[in-house]
């Protein structure tokens, strides 16, 4: 990837989303179904787009939300439902179209006592909270983010009565209705005025049942008690009501350095294209906080709905995400929870190694997923996986008694997880992880894109392993070709090839003419290139 030359720079003014046009856009451009790029699509967190593009408009929300009543109501979930937005600007708009729809089906819609922001975290705490120990009306969730993606985007995401992001079989059904629904001009979808679909809500205060309960899945007294200096970089997002009652409740001393709130987001640095892009794992987007980082002992940020978490060390800097899962996770399992013996450590195929070393090494059970959160929430729910994480700075694990907290991911307990590692242990996350690679070697990692035409993704998403004749990789011999998950034998949409010393990963794109090759070595930057330039070589012999 060319990294342009203004990553990491203040955005300029006149790169700013104009968001009056913006929320127009949402209102009067009625998106063609004929047009594949203006239909309903939900990929592995809802549906998403841009309402200049007619990828984000009122018509998409009216007809997904009528389609999640139907489905909901077929599958017999009546009890309430949890709704909250972010800050980003089709968030509110689309916050009002889903209200109308669902008072008008006579959902018990739950929305924030003070009309605030509310974390994807706190949607699946509240959902579970609620169903806990019921056998009947369940509840579910709506959250209206696009995550950490550029503020002209909207998102629009489901999650079901188990809490988690809405697996396929559960989107298939909502996409698919909705794309009718839009094809009949919206025929069918009920709405009432939204002042009445306001004052038919009901008020709940996400803030404080999430914040109150937050001491049975870290433990806050031992935070408090080491006198950290601990800083926080909400990036304008969804936890910045969050992160000043945290501190309160817990007598933290907490500096929120970014306490800005703007739907252009012009505060933020530029990613590495030279976006906007709210992502707390990127060191462009994070580089006000980074260079902060020697007034705090740990510091950390969230994206905008706050299920994505950025760790910041005086010595390590940014965290490469892969090195706080696993420092994270030989704290959780090597003394820092009690946690049944049989309680796995979960990740997706594309996170590091260092996790199925560390894993073994604890002689923890490695449950090995393909790419998406959706593949842990089982696990969290019957307490069988103690945590779930992925490369993309996602994670979740259990309470400290070993039951379920969340089922999304969430990355304000991965932050407040960094300062309990350092209250309790003394170093930081960075020199815990440091303190790994002494031990098991350290690794390199690296994502690069390579273009692939539709027909070429395909075949890629359905490779056998006997259409990948690889026995050596880099000098070492292959050990294994996967075309389909360990952990759950499910199809990981693409091929891993391993050996001993790296490995490598390729997945088509969901969104773009590309697919993503994932590499990493344990025996340097030299080796990972000719990992690399293999892998390339193999997927292009594979793609004919």
């Amino acid at each position: 990837m060319a990294i342009s030359e203004h990553a990491g720079r203040p955005a300029d003014p006149s790169m700013l989303v104009d968001v009056d046009r913006l929320v127009r856009s949402y209102f009067e451009i009625r998106p063609d179904p004929a047009d594949p790029t203006q239909r309903v699509a939900f990929g592995t967190s809802g549906h998403r787009g841009s309402s200049l593009n007619g990828a984000f408009n009122e018509a998409h929300i009216a007809a997904t939300t009528e389609a999640i009543c139907r489905y909901r109501e077929g599958q017999g979930t009546d009890g309430p439902l949890f709704i909250g937005k972010d800050p980003h600007a089709l968030s509110e708009p689309a916050f009002r179209t889903a209200l109308r729809v669902l008072v008008a089906h006579d959902v018990d819609v739950r929305v924030d006592a003070a009309d605030g922001y509310t974390p994807t975290p706190a949607i699946s705490h509240a959902i579970l909270v609620h169903n806990r120990g019921r056998p009947d009306h369940l509840a579910d969730g709506i959250v209206v983010t696009p995550s950490h993606n550029p503020p002209e985007d909207g998102g629009f995401k489901y999650n079901p009565p188990n809490g988690g992001p809405a697996d396929t079989d559960v989107t298939s059904v909502i996409q698919d209705e909705a794309n009718r629904l839009l094809e009949a001009d919206l025929d069918g979808v009920r709405r009432v005025p939204v002042e009445q679909a306001r004052a038919r809500t009901t008020a709940h205060d996400y803030v404080t049942s999430y914040v109150e309960d937050l001491a049975s899945v870290i433990d806050m007294d031992a935070i408090r008690a080491s006198g950290l200096r601990l800083g926080v970089d909400p990036l304008g997002g969804a936890s910045v009501a969050y992160w000043p009652a945290i501190r309160d409740r817990y007598g933290l001393d907490l500096t929120i350095t970014n306490e800005v709130v703007d739907p252009q987001f012009g505060f933020m640095t530029r990613d590495w294209d030279g976006r906007i892009r709210m992502d707390p794992s990127s060191p462009y987007a994070m580089a006000r906080l980074v260079e902060l980082r020697d007034r705090f002992d740990v510091a950390f940020a969230n994206d905008t709905d706050a299920d994505r978490h950025g760790i910041v060390t005086r010595g390590a800097g940014l965290m490469n995400p892969n090195h706080f899962l696993s420092a994270a996770v030989a704290h959780l399992f090597g003394g820092g929870r009690d946690w049944r013996p049989d309680v796995a450590v979960g990740k997706t195929l594309v996170s590091s190694a260092m996790l199925d070393r560390v894993a073994a090494d604890l002689g923890r059970r490695l449950l090995e997923v393909p790419v998406g959160f959706k593949w842990f929430v089982d696990g969290l729910v019957d307490g069988s996986l103690g945590f779930g994480g992925e490369e993309s700075a996602g994670a979740s694990f259990l309470r400290r008694d070993g039951t379920v907290w969340t089922t999304d991911k969430d990355g304000i307990i991965a932050c407040l997880l960094a300062a309990e590692m350092t209250a309790r242990s003394g170093r930081d996350p960075g020199v815990a992880y440091a303190a790994l690679t002494e031990r098991f070697g350290a690794p390199v990692y690296r994502r690069i894109d390579a273009p692939a035409n539709p027909a070429q993704k395909a075949v890629l998403a359905k490779l056998s392993p006997e259409q990948v004749p690889a026995t050596e990789l880099a000098g070492d011999p292959v050990t294994a070709i996967l075309t389909t998950a360990p952990g759950n034998g499910a199809a990981i949409g693409g091929v891993k090839v391993m050996t001993e010393n790296g490995w490598f990963a390729a997945r088509p794109s969901g969104t773009e003419n590309v697919y993503k090759i994932y590499a990493e070595s344990f025996r340097g930057e030299d080796h990972l290139e000719r990992i690399i330039e293999e892998a390339q070589a193999v997927v292009g012999r594979a793609l004919g």
